[in-house]
């Protein structure tokens, strides 16, 4: 049974076994089989179908009464936007910023494609993927230099002009698009045409592969061809040396393994001799990032053998679909970081968001204990107003009251944990902590309390009732991260400091900063704080001190 591996826009990853029977829905409504934490995604973006000879199609949108009703964003497999298509292992499916990679079970994988741990020989020879095309172009050069045959001169002409021919034609195609399939389809196309190779084999990793993660990468085959078809079952059963690709993604060399049959080092390995396998080329996809992958190629005619110029050829080939697969990984990165600025930025500062797409292990997001200063803020009086406004004029105030209020929570280094009606939560420490929480938590309520100064006279000049808001501070140990179920979570805060705070917001009057005595200690705010009368607090023994901002007379430089 087919599957595939989910991981959508909040970076929440899953795996879906498809059923050879039954429809898989896919999108951001709960009812799918695939739900997608990702604004961009339709409530119904996408379903993949079986057919009868157990294959899988992907279908952008969904069917309604009979008519095929296709989702807003696209779907793109390997980059490229498609409306249906045959899913083959290893297809990555785009939905706005969440991906899908399409896989076959191992037990099917491995009966096409396996690897064997078997030494490596010695008759091989290594080339840098920095020389490559280096190498081509001096190689005629120097034939032409060291007085040849005219003959021999103008072979290897011929040869250069083909060579720079394939790879222009190569390099055109890389800003066509970012479907790898095409690419690997090319690539293949110029080696069987450039070499003797009977098997190509485009291998890809996970991730980049660096110095430090080379010894355990693993590799999955995103394309296999044969020269003709009377080869393809036969390329498909055979192994890989595993010990070939190893040490070209971990030296980031390509590697020519030759004339294999006669070296002792390869006396009883099975997956070259007994296969008739002489000879080996496997090239790394190699940018300045790192290693993507590598291709592999092979002779299936126990006489014959590569040559050094085929060497050349693959790898300057490896070098140009390096570049086709980079872009390909850069695009979706892009587009998921578009989606989670766009996601975090609701809530969080940009210089956090920035911070979080740059180094997202530094955040624990899980769930962890921190000091934070949290704020309540509501509307008073907003009762009133609703019962003598039409709702698209409540919306427009709510809409411009909300913009200016998380502008200031944002200019001071917070972050907006939610809207509650005509309120607001937010929070002061969370994702990071810094000393100055709670003095930038007194700071934003200063701000404010002195914007809706302005807010009522724009309210007056419209005909509106002025209206005021009651502000609470309180600070203290709670959990935050992203709390929630599977298909639904946000990034908020709990515990007795938020209950507290959101008391004291209840207590303060339009116009009123209330905050407890553990803020004002930790805040050693410049303004004035007056004392007033405890309160009680559920689960509370003792009345929380609690103190008021008089912010009316201090100057406006907050």
């Amino acid at each position: 049974m087919a599957q595939l591996n989910v991981t959508d826009a909040s970076g929440r990853q899953a795996q879906h076994q498809l059923d050879s029977r039954t429809p898989c829905m896919i999108g951001r409504a709960p009812d799918n089989q695939v739900v997608l934490d990702d604004p961009r995604a339709s409530r119904h973006h996408a379903h993949v179908k079986p057919d009868d000879e157990g294959s899988f199609m992907i279908v952008d949108g969904f069917v309604d009464n009979g008519q095929i009703k296709r989702s807003a964003n696209k779907v793109f497999v390997n980059g490229e936007q498609k409306f249906e298509h045959l899913l083959k292992d290893g297809d990555r499916i785009t939905i706005g910023a969440s991906t899908l990679r399409f896989e076959q079970p191992k037990e099917e994988r491995t009966a096409d494609l396996s690897y064997d741990d078997k030494p490596l020989g010695h008759t091989q020879l290594l080339m840098s993927a920095k020389d490559v095309l280096t190498t081509v172009l001096r190689q005629s050069d120097s034939t032409t230099a060291a007085g040849a045959p005219r003959d021999k001169v103008l072979e290897s002409l011929q040869r250069k002009a083909n060579i720079l021919s394939e790879l222009y034609e190569m390099s055109k195609a890389l800003g066509s698009g970012f479907d790898l399939d095409r690419i690997f389809k090319m690539a293949t196309d110029i080696i069987f045409r450039s070499t003797p190779a009977d098997r190509v084999i485009a291998l890809l990793s996970e991730t980049v592969v660096t110095e430090q993660t080379a010894d355990d990468v693993k590799l999955f085959p995103i394309a296999t061809r044969a020269r003709d078809e009377k080869l393809e079952a036969h390329a498909r059963k055979m192994t890989i040396g595993r010990s070939i690709t190893r040490k070209v993604m971990k030296d980031r060399v390509a590697l020519l393994s030759q004339d294999a049959a006669a070296d002792e080092q390869f006396a009883g390995v099975e997956s070259i001799v007994s296969q008739g396998v002489r000879s080996t080329i496997c090239a790394p996809l190699v940018t300045e990032s790192g290693v993507h992958g590598a291709l592999y190629a092979d002779r299936l005619d126990p006489f014959s053998a590569f040559k050094p110029d085929d060497l050349e050829l693959i790898s300057a080939v490896a070098a140009q679909t390096a570049i086709a697969v980079e872009n390909v990984r850069s695009h979706e990165r892009l587009a998921k970081e578009e989606v989670a600025r766009a996601n975090y930025g609701r809530f969080l500062p940009e210089y956090v968001v920035k911070q979080m797409l740059e180094n997202p292990e530094s955040f624990k997001l899980g769930g962890v204990l921190q000091t934070i200063t949290v704020l309540f803020a509501d509307i008073r009086g907003f009762t009133r107003i609703s019962e003598h406004a039409s709702p698209e004029k409540i919306v427009q105030l709510l809409n411009r009251y909300f913009s200016a209020m998380t502008d200031i929570i944002f200019a001071h280094g917070g972050t907006l944990d939610k809207y509650l009606g005509d309120g607001l939560m937010a929070l002061f420490g969370a994702p990071t902590v810094t000393p100055k929480d709670a003095e930038n938590a007194i700071a934003t309520a200063v701000a404010m309390q002195r914007r809706m100064l302005s807010i009522n006279d724009e309210l007056h000049k419209e005909g509106f009732a002025e209206i005021g808001i009651g502000i609470g501070l309180h600070t203290g140990e709670v959990t935050v991260g992203y709390i929630g179920s599977e298909r639904r979570s946000e990034y908020t805060a709990i515990g007795d400091a938020v209950n507290t705070a959101s008391r004291l917001e209840s207590n303060a009057k339009a116009g009123e900063i209330l905050v407890s005595e553990v803020t004002a200690k930790a805040a050693h705010s410049r303004y004035q704080l007056a004392p007033r009368d405890p309160i009680s607090v559920k689960n509370r023994e003792q009345p929380v001190p609690l103190f008021e901002v008089e912010w009316q007379h201090a100057t406006s430089s907050a």
